[in-house]
C-alpha cells in the first residue's frame, strides 16, 4: 500500500490512541441535581466542576463519550481565534473584546491547573500561535488585528517570518499558548467526576424536556431524568422550544490529515488568514511528530465531494512538507453564531433552568471550557464576568441582522434547489461504497451501496424543516445544506438540529 495515499476510513488520531471506558444505556427513570446531555468537553468539564462541589450529576450521550466534535478537534488551547479582536472592537467595543480575551485566557489557565492538580499525562505543551498570510489582500487585516492586540495588551509580534517554512508575507504571533491530547485530559475528568458519584450513560438519546415542578429530560426510550437544571451540551441544542437556534447559527465542516514528514516539525501552531483555510500543528506519535494539516472549511451539505477536500490538504502537505506518509484522516463540524460569539447560558429568558452551550466556531477547547465554567457558576449562583457577553438571548444589530438575512436567504436557496434538482438516477452504474439520488413515485430518494453490495435506501427529506440532504462521500453520511443536520447512510441522526431519523425505504421498491 502506498503510504502517501489518504486512508480509506475516517479515524480520529485522538480516539485511535486511547481506550475510553464504556457506560451502559439508561434503562430507567431517575432523579438527579443536574442532568447533562452531551459527552464532549462542555458536558464532561461541567460534570467535573459540579461534582467537585458535591452536586449530583448525571450525563447522557446519544453515542459514545467524546465521539463528537471534541473527539475530532485539532486541540489548540489558544485565545487566537482567527482575526477576531479587531472585529469585536469595531462591532462591539474594546471592553467586550477584552472580556472575550479574558474568558479564553481563563479557560487556558483552568485546563493547565487541572492538568497540574491531577498530574495528567496528556502531551500538554506550551506553543506560540501564528496567523499568517501570503496574500497582499490580507496584509491590512493582519495589521489591524495586531493593532487590536496592542490595545488589549496581548503578548504578540507582527513580522514577515515564522518557524514554519512556507511562503508568507505577514505573520501575527500570539505568544504562550498551548496544545494537548484532549481525550487523555478529559478521561481524567471522567474518572475524577465518577469518584464524586457522577453518573454517565452512553447510547441514551434525549428527545425533549418536560416541565412539572422541575424539568425532566425525556429519552428516546421513554425514560425521564428529573433534575433542577439541564445542561444542553450537545453541540447543537437538542431542545429548542421556539428559540430558533437553527436560524441563528450555521454549520461548517472542516477536514484534518495526520501525516508524517521528512522534515522535523519546527514548533508552533499555525493558521492562515485567507481561504481556503490551512491549519498546522503537530503531536507526538511514538517517537515521531505527526503533523496535523487541517482546513478546507465549507458549509455542511454544500459544495464539492468531501473527498476533494482531503485531496486538497494532501496536495498542500506534499508541496510544502515533504510528506512521507498519510496516516489519519477525519473531519469535524463547527457551528458559528451571527456575531461569532458562543451562546452560553439560559436557553431563553423564560427557561433559566435549561442552560445551553453552543456556537464555538473552531475554538471548542477554550470556548467549551469557559462555557462549562460559566454554566457551573450559574448553577451554584456564583458571579461570572461573562454572563452578559455570551447570553443566548442577545441579538446585536451589527452585524447580526445582516448575517441573519444572509444565512436564511442561503437556507431558502438550498431548500428550493433541493426540491427542484434533477437527480442522477445511476442505479445500474452504482459501485460498492457509492451513493446516488433517484426518485420513487416522484419522491427524492437516497441510495447507498455498501462494500458488501447491500443497498440502503432513505427518503432524502431532512426531518428538521424539510430541506433535501446531500451525500457526503468522505464520511458516508447524508448532510443537510440548510441547517447542518447529518444522518448515517441508514438514516440515523448523527448531528442536530434534526432529532428524528430519515425515513427508511424498502430497497425492493427501487425496481418498481
Amino acid at each position: 500500500m502506498d503510504k502517501s495515499q489518504i486512508p480509506s476510513e475516517s479515524t480520529s488520531f485522538w480516539r485511535d490512541t486511547l481506550s475510553l471506558p464504556k457506560f451502559r444505556p439508561l434503562d430507567t427513570s431517575i432523579k438527579t441535581d443536574v442532568g447533562i446531555v452531551g459527552g464532549g468537553i462542555v458536558g464532561i468539564t461541567a460534570a467535573y466542576l459540579l461534582s467537585k462541589q458535591n452536586i449530583k450529576v448525571t450525563l447522557i450521550d446519544a453515542d459514545e463519550l467524546l465521539n463528537g466534535t471534541t473527539g475530532h478537534t485539532t486541540a489548540k488551547i489558544t485565545a487566537q481565534h482567527g482575526l477576531i479582536y479587531d472585529e469585536l472592537i469595531r462591532h462591539m467595543d474594546i471592553e467586550n473584546a477584552g472580556l472575550y480575551l479574558k474568558a479564553a485566557d481563563e479557560a487556558k489557565q483552568l485546563i493547565e491547573e487541572i492538568i497540574k492538580t491531577h498530574h495528567i499525562d496528556c502531551n500538554y505543551k506550551k506553543e506560540d500561535a501564528f496567523i499568517y498570510t501570503n496574500s497582499d489582500k490580507w496584509l491590512d487585516n493582519l495589521e489591524n488585528e495586531y493593532n487590536a492586540y496592542r490595545q488589549l495588551n496581548i503578548n504578540s509580534t507582527l513580522s514577515e517570518t515564522m518557524p514554519l517554512d512556507i511562503p508568507v508575507k505577514s505573520v501575527l504571533q500570539m505568544k504562550d499558548q498551548a496544545q494537548f491530547h484532549p481525550l487523555k485530559y478529559l478521561l481524567t475528568l471522567i474518572e475524577e467526576s465518577c469518584n464524586q458519584d457522577a453518573a454517565y450513560y452512553e447510547h441514551t438519546t434525549a428527545i425533549d424536556i418536560e416541565y412539572n415542578k422541575y424539568p425532566s429530560i425525556v429519552t428516546k426510550e421513554g425514560h425521564r431524568i428529573t433534575c433542577k437544571y439541564v445542561i444542553c451540551a450537545t453541540h447543537f441544542p437538542f431542545y429548542d422550544r421556539d428559540s430558533y437556534y437553527f436560524a441563528r447559527m450555521y454549520a461548517e465542516r472542516a477536514y484534518v490529515l495526520g501525516i508524517q514528514s521528512r522534515k522535523p516539525y519546527p514548533g508552533g501552531m499555525y493558521i492562515n488568514a485567507e481561504t481556503p483555510t490551512r491549519s498546522i500543528r503537530s503531536t507526538k506519535w511514538g517517537g515521531s511528530d505527526l503533523w496535523l494539516i487541517g482546513g478546507e472549511n465549507h458549509k455542511t451539505g454544500q459544495g464539492k465531494s468531501t473527498l476533494h477536500h482531503y485531496k486538497a490538504l494532501q496536495q498542500f502537505a506534499e508541496q510544502n512538507f515533504e510528506m512521507k506518509s498519510c496516516d489519519y484522516r477525519w473531519s469535524a463540524q463547527d457551528l458559528t453564531t451571527l456575531d461569532k460569539l458562543p451562546y452560553i447560558g439560559p436557553i431563553k429568558k423564560s427557561e433559566d433552568a435549561v442552560l445551553v452551550a453552543t456556537g464555538f466556531r473552531k475554538w471548542g477547547m477554550t470556548n467549551g471550557t469557559v462555557a462549562a465554567k460559566i454554566i457551573s457558576s450559574q448553577i451554584v449562583e456564583q458571579h461570572s464576568d461573562y454572563t452578559a457577553l455570551f447570553t443566548p438571548t442577545r441579538f446585536q444589530a451589527d452585524p447580526s441582522i445582516r448575517k441573519f438575512a444572509q444565512t436564511n436567504m442561503d437556507v431558502a436557496k438550498h431548500m428550493i434547489q433541493g426540491k427542484l434538482d434533477n437527480t442522477e438516477n445511476q442505479l445500474n452504474q452504482l459501485a460498492p461504497d457509492q451513493a446516488t439520488v433517484t426518485r420513487i413515485n416522484g419522491n427524492r430518494t437516497g441510495v447507498y451501496k455498501d462494500k458488501e453490495n447491500q443497498l440502503h435506501v432513505v427518503d432524502t427529506t431532512c426531518t428538521h424543516l424539510g430541506c433535501e440532504v446531500e451525500w457526503n462521500s468522505g464520511e458516508r453520511s447524508w448532510d443537510c445544506p440548510c441547517h447542518g443536520s447529518r444522518f448515517s447512510y441508514t438514516g440515523e441522526v448523527i448531528e442536530g438540529p434534526a432529532n428524528k431519523s430519515l425515513k427508511q425505504i424498502d430497497p425492493a421498491k427501487l425496481n418498481k
